[in-house]
């Protein structure tokens, strides 16, 4: 496709982040993702295909969605309205016709040429602060022919690029993609296969040799002018074990660790309840807590236990207060 003519899905821009890569970054959220996490944060991410949502803060229960819609797709249940999605074409006359922007699209498109303006319009914090503009999701390369003229014009103007990707892409993709890349961020959620398909719907075989194939064939013959940082969610339950942070700090040290810049355990929160009520669905980690410091504590020994040196090691992240 024309590189004039290539669009893109984001779900957000957020502007002077500091945890999405070195200095201060602008990072673009792109729609669609392959896998389905137990506790994604950006649920509105997964689907490739707009969404509608509805938001009960801001809504003045005029009812001008329920009487605009045409396929009877949005139902009153008491002082809450549901859509059904079944129905839902999602042909924005709700969004249209709602005084109060209680019902918004999840998604908005961008052309190539706009959003590397809007990229550029922070290019002065970027050279203040060391940053640049990261790409994240969803999974950014399930767009990736426009991630890699994104990224493509953004080198041109000199701007530091950053890739958060899970991974789970055929190998061609990072071919497309990495020769604009100077950072990339990547998520080893669960090492266990077995368990890795029980909280994101795939096995993680695919990702695992990804990940080995950027390393050897991006990572260690770019000397040092291409980083890579592992990224681990710590969920409870799931991926905040001792045994499966063993498990991958093993795979780091026996497959990465003359690569691997940095490993970033990220403490899990619950501050994205609203999105999952915002599309009117349930989240099975809503009641789950912060975790405290000695949980913290227990995870980063056994990440030292498999031989990862102490100064690759962060946490980030809200940890609980005793």
């Amino acid at each position: 496709m024309d590189s004039v003519m290539l669009k893109c899905q984001t779900i957000d821009i957020s502007r002077g982040t500091t945890h999405d890569g070195p200095g201060m970054r602008t990072t673009v959220f792109l729609k669609g993702c392959p896998l389905n996490c137990a506790w994604c944060q950006n649920p509105e991410g997964i689907s490739y295909t707009q969404e509608v949502w509805w938001e009960q803060r801001k809504c003045i229960h005029c009812l001008s969605c329920q009487e605009a819609c045409p396929e009877d797709a949005i139902i009153e249940e008491g002082d809450r309205l549901r859509i059904d999605r079944a129905k839902c074409t999602v042909c924005g006359a709700c969004v249209e016709a709602c005084p109060s922007q209680a019902m918004t699209f999840t998604g908005k498109e961008w052309t190539l040429a706009a959003l590397v303006a809007e990229a550029l319009k922070d290019r002065d914090y970027y050279a203040a602060f060391g940053g640049g503009v990261t790409v994240s999701g969803g999974e950014p390369l399930s767009q990736f022919r426009f991630v890699a003229e994104f990224f493509s014009a953004l080198k041109a103007e000199g701007i530091h690029t950053a890739l958060d990707t899970c991974g789970l892409v055929a190998p061609a993709v990072f071919d497309a993609v990495l020769p604009y890349t100077d950072l990339v961020l990547y998520d080893m959620k669960l090492l266990d296969p077995d368990l890795h398909r029980q909280f994101t719907g795939h096995s993680n075989q695919l990702i695992l040799d990804n990940l080995r194939y950027i390393a050897e064939n991006y990572i260690r013959n770019a000397h040092g002018a291409r980083k890579l940082w592992i990224r681990t969610p710590l969920a409870p339950g799931a991926t905040a074990t001792e045994e499966n942070i063993a498990a991958i700090g093993g795979f780091i040290h026996d497959h990465l660790l003359d690569v691997v810049e940095r490993w970033e355990m990220c403490a899990f929160n619950s501050a994205c309840i609203g999105k999952y009520k915002k599309m009117g669905r349930t989240w099975a980690f809503e009641n789950v807590p912060l975790m405290a410091q000695d949980q913290i504590d227990l995870l980063e020994a056994a990440a030292l236990s498999a031989g990862i040196p102490r100064e690759k090691l962060i946490v980030t992240g809200v940890i609980a207060k005793k």
